[in-house]
């Protein structure tokens, strides 16, 4: 049976952390659907197809992954691209609380799908998007942080701000 595995998220924007996941997901499952959120719930620094495109920059070359943006709720899009799992990040101890409600809520929804949470490498634990975006947007360098394609991308998006 191929498993195909769905690695959701917002990625505003997608950092070095997601791409490590990313590789180390497409290692274990036959195929990975890297599904953007269009997350009506908060403001993006990008649009739904510019956080697309940067994932599809980001992770090209990778033959088992797939992008895609996405508006419905998780599991219908999860049943509908006929995956078996649904993959999250822990960064930290405090992620899991959220992650675990998220899970819970996820199984009673779609009992048959499953949620399996992957870690990232130690040198991406404390990356997060949004720690990104204000890097960015206060003129700090965020190459360390995400692909150069991105860092281009924030340093043009808050030029602006």
């Amino acid at each position: 049976m191929k498993i195909t595995a769905i690695y959701p998220g917002t990625f505003d924007p997608i950092t070095n952390g997601h791409t490590d996941l990313v590789h180390r997901a497409a290692q274990l499952f036959d195929h990975v659907i890297v599904a953007v959120a269009a997350n009506t719930t908060k403001t993006p620094a990008f649009s739904l197809d510019e956080r697309v495109e940067m994932a599809h920059t980001v992770l090209d070359g990778i033959k088992n992954v797939e992008i895609c943006g996405f508006d419905s709720l998780l599991v219908h899009f999860v049943t509908e691209r006929g995956a078996q799992v649904i993959l999250r990040g822990l960064r930290a101890v405090s992620d899991f609380e959220y992650e675990f409600q998220l899970a819970g809520m996820n199984r009673k929804l779609a009992p048959k799908i499953e949620t399996l949470f992957l870690m990232p490498a130690e040198q991406y634990a404390y990356i997060s998007s949004s720690l990104v975006r204000e890097i960015a947007r206060l003129g700090g360098d965020v190459s360390e942080f995400v692909h150069p394609h991105v860092k281009a991308a924030l340093q043009e998006r808050m030029r602006g701000v």
